[in-house]
């Protein structure tokens, strides 16, 4: 692919992130636009938004090479994606709104009214919001490296920059708009290749298994290094139980609610997200099952998740292959930059939780980007869609948890809330971040970290479940208005 279409399309994409940020700090005048758009954002332009920030370099990239690498198995990843959005639908959607909080931390101590449960559930927050930056930095530092042979460090360091400037610009006001749009370009860029290739793929009359690339072609490195070529079932089990469930906890989706009008405009915003990405997810497989045929080497490299950006030039070549891939490397990026503006904007509402201001908030996104950033260099060989599914099972562990039982369940104490987390949440962090380490030979035990939402979910829930039981004078006081609050439509109140 020519170097100069794909430096044109991601110049063009970074562009058009900045302008847009600042046009949202044209109408950003007060704290809480910066943080929640002062709450009226409807439902068509919040689940675009969403939609926007969710699909991230995980499902851009990363589920077309786990389809390359491990054929239709992979096919869980889209599934459990899209499925969380209706867990989120039926149990979390409203109420959340209905709280009337900024962030996880505000819903935690309004309804438990407790520092402490504030200050856990910021630091899994924060720790969240990280480990799944860094995916995303990595993700650009390939597509560069990829197309244009830049240094590795060079996407991740464009993606900060950008990153930075538009939230520090108009906080959530910029970035629903910026998001929005990003949605439509990736769709888009994923579409029309996609055309193209499946009737160039029909054209050329290739069978749909390559020689020499049996199906379910063997778990190479990539798998390996992940514990699923040891105990594939229990890994999927595992990637099914953190995508349903982790959705409801990850911290740049859950702010989105917050943006709402009111608790049935978010159930609407949620209805509209499922079709969205519903539709999305049908494309990356497609280009997953084309990588088999026509990148097969990918899965022996290591860099199954350049299948995406690769297509093109292989299969089509030319201006037109050129033009397409182009389409593809401005696609993926606005991947990187809009989930990485999201996670970037609560992480940063976070830290500046005490303060409330606008000029906190903006140091704060500096801070909340330099630690993804350094981790971004620092560490390589995680496959991306498998690095965001870690982040997954740290929240479905943890804000999965708190967030029904503290919804739906009155019995629910401080103590209990504090000793789900940091049980369950907790040994998922500890988990991944020694399987990111690499400190574990292959066997049961590096599966069992690699993949722990099937053991510390359970953990979590049970946790905070016994230890509410065996507290019952600590329940909070409030704990009737508060449910009241969540559950009762807001025309009611």
């Amino acid at each position: 692919m020519s170097q100069t279409y794909a430096v044109v399309a991601v110049t063009v994409v970074v562009l058009a992130t900045v302008l847009i940020g600042g046009f949202g700090l044209r109408i950003s005048r007060t704290t809480s636009d910066f943080y929640v758009a002062s709450r009226t954002v409807g439902p068509r332009l919040n689940a675009a938004a969403i939609s926007g920030e969710y699909l991230s370099a995980a499902s851009f990239l990363g589920i077309a090479g786990l389809v390359l690498v491990h054929g239709p198995d992979m096919l869980w990843y889209p599934v459990g994606y899209t499925a969380g959005y209706l867990v989120l639908l039926l149990f979390v959607a409203a109420p959340l709104r209905r709280s009337g909080a900024y962030t996880l931390p505000d819903f935690a101590e309004g309804r438990l009214e407790s520092q402490a449960v504030r200050r856990l559930v910021s630091v899994f927050v924060i720790g969240a919001g990280w480990l799944y930056l860094v995916p995303q930095l990595q993700g650009a530092g390939l597509t560069l490296a990829i197309l244009t042979g830049a240094p590795d460090w060079l996407g991740p360091a464009v993606v900060a920059t950008v990153v930075v400037l538009a939230v520090a610009a108009g906080g959530m006001r910029s970035i629903t708009f910026v998001q929005a749009f990003q949605y439509w370009l990736k769709l888009t860029a994923l579409l029309v290749p996609a055309l193209f290739l499946v009737l160039a793929w029909q054209d050329d009359g290739r069978p749909s298994v390559p020689a020499g690339f049996p199906a379910g072609v063997p778990a190479l490195s990539i798998a390996n290094s992940l514990g699923r070529a040891d105990h594939p079932l229990y890994a999927t089990y595992g990637l099914i139980v953190a995508t349903f469930l982790g959705t409801m906890g990850l911290p740049h989706v859950v702010v989105r609610f917050y943006t709402s009008p009111d608790g049935r405009s978010a159930r609407r915003t949620t209805v509209v997200v499922l079709a969205l990405i519903g539709g999305f997810y049908l494309l990356p497989p497609v280009y997953g099952a084309l990588g088999r045929l026509y990148a097969s080497e990918l899965s022996l490299t290591g860099d199954a998740d350049a299948t995406v950006l690769l297509l093109p030039d292989r299969m089509i070549g030319g201006v037109g292959g050129d033009l397409l891939g182009a389409l593809v490397a401005g696609g993926a990026f606005a991947a990187f930059l809009s989930t990485a503006s999201g996670l970037t904007m609560a992480v940063a509402g976070v830290l500046t939780q005490e303060s409330r201001g606008v000029r906190h908030f903006r140091l704060a996104t500096l801070l909340a980007m330099a630690i993804p950033l350094a981790g971004a260099l620092l560490t390589t060989g995680v496959p991306v869609a498998d690095a965001v599914g870690m982040a997954f099972a740290v929240s479905a562990s943890s804000f999965c948890p708190l967030l029904v039982l503290g919804i739906w369940w009155r019995r629910l104490t401080p103590p209990g809330a504090v000793a789900g987390l940091l049980l369950g949440g907790g040994s998922a962090l500890i988990a991944v971040s020694v399987t990111m380490s690499g400190a574990v030979p292959p066997g049961w035990p590096h599966t069992l970290l690699a993949w722990p939402a099937v053991w510390s979910v359970p953990v979590g829930f049970l946790a905070m479940v016994l230890v509410s039981l065996a507290t019952p004078a600590r329940i909070p006081p409030g704990t009737h208005a508060a449910m009241t609050r969540f559950h009762l439509p807001e025309a009611l109140r």
